[in-house]
């Protein structure tokens, strides 16, 4: 067996690995072996629990000032340990968080190729968001494999010079995770989730989901963003707010400052990925800033605000289900009325940013960065892959990986 490790510190990456554990989990040759890097304790192993998995290594990195550069230095040095002693075929790691740029340096080092799962998002603004957007565009020269979302991520790559190495066009592992977990319709967890839902039932009332956390809104625009959200509340008698919150403490201590006390406002903590699909399933409205969000509400046909002046999930905005409202009390209790007072709902099942199969692809994708014959796996096949020189092969002796099919 051939162990291909998948790295997942945050509760977003683990939620778009957990397909792709799934998709190896009876592969006869590749093995997943999930390493927990620890930069959100607790919330990875809640993430992974709702798709029956757990981590396989989890790595020791104590931060007593919970500081980016002090995660850094207790990662690289764990990372390196684990690639030394389990010497994998491959690194997954996904997205743009400080846990992904570790472990792709780490493994870049070590001479063990990185496959970079949501390649290519771009904002073009190396402060929003940060520092996703530098982390990204840092892990996309250090990866061997690009396994993009979207043409629209694709074509980033590519016209950042990329066109050279293996970039394929999976479609995301959220629209997967979303769609499996919606399928089990499992009960909620949360006994706050689960007395709204009790509420909203039979007071007919709708429901508005709220998450908001990035780091660039802390301090004055996350306030804007909670007072609109109370405001929303306020004029909307008939709707009432949920509001799962991050655990940092920058961020609930400003939620439980703003939004407490308000009767029809929920605060919990943050969800099992079925509690969240629950809310998300039956919500009226989104108000968001997290990327996440953003690919699985169009399965639902939920519309998106974005609590954000850019968006690296342009393909949200461009397909109409989604708007761009940054942190403006104004607009966004505006564009929320809007949305409110037209009871606005968007076609079910047209999601931008995938079918639910792109896990499968990215299975087919790790074949052929082990050197795996194509066709060793049944793996639908990429939608597009724009690369400039179709002949183009992966330059690791011994691997020869096409970036096309």
């Amino acid at each position: 067996m051939e162990e291909v490790l998948l790295l997942a510190g945050t509760r977003p990456e683990a939620v778009k690995i957990a397909p792709v554990a799934l998709a190896l989990a009876d592969h006869p040759v590749l093995r997943p072996v999930i390493v927990h890097g620890g930069q959100h304790a607790g919330v990875v192993d809640q993430a992974l629990r709702a798709f029956g998995l757990r981590p396989d290594v989890e790595l020791d990195v104590p931060r007593p000032t919970g500081g980016q550069a002090e995660l850094v230095a207790g990662l690289l040095p764990e990372l390196d340990r684990v690639l030394t002693t389990r010497e994998p075929s491959a690194v997954l790691v996904q997205g743009g968080t400080t846990t992904a740029l570790a472990g792709a340096l780490a493994a870049f080092w070590r001479g063990v190729p990185v496959a970079h799962l949501d390649a290519g998002l771009r904002t073009g603004d190396l402060a929003g968001p940060f520092p996703e957007e530098g982390a990204r565009q840092a892990i996309a020269r250090l990866a061997a494999l690009h396994l993009a979302p979207t043409d629209d991520a694709a074509a980033a790559l590519v016209g950042e010079g990329l066109g050279d190495r293996a970039i394929v066009v999976t479609g995301s592992t959220a629209v997967d995770a979303v769609q499996r977990t919606a399928a089990a319709d499992l009960p909620a967890r949360d006994p706050r989730l689960a007395l709204l839902e009790q509420v909203l039932d039979e007071r007919s009332e709708r429901l508005v989901l709220v998450t908001a956390h990035r780091r660039e809104s802390w301090g004055e625009p996350l306030e804007r963003v909670l007072r609109a959200v109370r405001a929303v509340a306020d004029r909307h008698p008939d709707v009432r707010v949920l509001l799962p919150a991050h655990p940092n403490p920058a961020v609930r201590s400003a939620v439980v400052d703003v939004l407490g006390g308000h009767e029809r406002i929920v605060v919990t903590g943050p969800l099992d990925h079925s509690d969240l699909v629950r809310a998300l399933r039956r919500a009226a409205l989104v108000l968001t800033d997290s990327g996440g969000v953003q690919e699985e509400a169009p399965s639902f046909g939920v519309p998106v605000l974005v609590l954000r002046d850019s968006t690296e999930r342009t393909s949200a905005v461009d397909s109409g289900s989604a708007w761009l409202v940054g942190t403006d009390p104004v607009r966004i209790l505006a564009e929320a009325g809007w949305v409110l007072g037209a009871r606005l709902r968007l076609p079910v099942g047209r999601n931008p940013f995938g079918d639910g199969c792109a896990a499968t692809r990215v299975r087919g994708a790790l074949e052929r960065l082990v050197g795996l014959p194509d066709g060793f796996s049944a793996a639908p096949l990429p939608v597009r892959v724009p690369v400039r020189d179709p002949r183009s092969f992966l330059t690791r002796p011994g691997i020869g990986l096409s970036s096309t099919r």
